[in-house]
């Protein structure tokens, strides 16, 4: 990532990888540890994937008013904001939605395959059906409304985490991606933070492929082409369209974002995908800069992205 020295760990976190990369080798031990305690109050907080998660036991409760963590509150509160910024495109009550096509576990244990099941179109409950109220730290959450953060939960948790990390070490550089949604925080090094542009976040590390370099801020991808299964010859994907409630039917396969956040990264990435061929408009007037890929492979760079050349791009400091 950088003609410096970097330390780098690497492990599972929220169903997926975590790499925690410092620019002080020797600080490595101390930002991780302080990545591990954000991402399992997280986990702990919203997984929709454990019985005991504040998450599963506010879902169970319909109807009541919820007294919850400032942690979950935050969450929510970012996935209703997340909602409201993409009109709807990027919704969390698709918790239904996305477990009766499929995801209803951890996605390593989902099968690749399996018999046909039964889907139906029909529009999500809608964000506006949760009602939090941030200072109280309470949450109505109305029967036949089931929440999942999957979007917008594991984006802020890298940026918590980076944030996290960098304090641990005393504002050192710090580069955390959960799943190739990725933030940075503190010092970046001298040439930025050179990040692979990839549709698989697992794809190894090849000097061939595009890449970006930022020196703030963070970048996220969705794409329909990673989390992905097949029922009954019918291929399915996690990304929902809340005007549906099927796997979105996209012009994209993928969608990558540079943004001041790797939460408003990831928003924009998967509003990227529901939108369609509108994403385009959309993510120039939000001055978003965007790399993506149609369904024949063909890449579109929008709103700033750079153009590829034999060096990494490098964003404005101010992204």
């Amino acid at each position: 990532m950088s003609s410096m020295v970097l330390g780098i760990a690497d492990g599972r976190a929220l169903g997926g990888s975590l790499r925690v990369v410092v620019t002080k080798p020797g600080l490595l031990h101390a930002a991780k540890a302080a990545v591990d305690e954000v991402v399992a109050a997280m986990d702990q907080a919203a997984s929709r994937f454990r019985e005991d998660s504040e998450l599963s036991l506010l879902n169970a409760s319909p109807d009541r008013e919820v007294t919850i963590s400032p942690l979950l509150a935050q969450a929510i509160a970012t996935a209703l904001r997340g909602a409201e910024l993409s009109g709807g495109a990027v919704d969390p009550t698709i918790g239904s939605a996305i477990r009766l096509a499929g995801y209803d576990t951890d996605f390593a244990l989902v099968p690749v395959d399996g018999d046909q099941i039964r889907l139906y179109s029909e529009r999500v409950p809608g964000w506006r059906a949760v009602h939090l109220d941030i200072r109280s730290r309470t949450v109505r959450v109305p029967r036949g409304v089931e929440i999942d953060l999957g979007a917008t939960a594991k984006a802020l948790t890298s940026d918590l985490a980076a944030a996290a990390a960098s304090k641990a070490i005393d504002g050192a550089g710090v580069l955390v991606s959960l799943g190739g949604d990725i933030a940075v925080a503190g010092e970046a090094p001298d040439d930025g933070w050179s990040i692979q542009a990839s549709e698989d976040s697992a794809a190894p590390i090849d000097d061939k492929e595009e890449s970006v370099t930022i020196t703030s801020g963070g970048i996220a991808t969705s794409s329909t082409t990673v989390r992905r299964w097949t029922r009954g010859g019918v291929v399915l994907h996690h990304i929902i369209d809340p005007a549906t409630g099927l796997p979105a039917d996209s012009c994209w396969r993928t969608a990558s974002v540079v943004a001041a956040t790797c939460v408003d990264a990831n928003i924009a990435s998967t509003a990227a995908i529901v939108m369609g061929r509108d994403a385009i408009s959309w993510l120039e007037a939000n001055r978003l800069p965007a790399r993506l890929i149609d369904l024949a492979g063909n890449v579109h760079r929008v709103a700033g992205w750079p153009e590829h050349s034999a060096d990494s791009d490098r964003f404005p400091n101010d992204l």
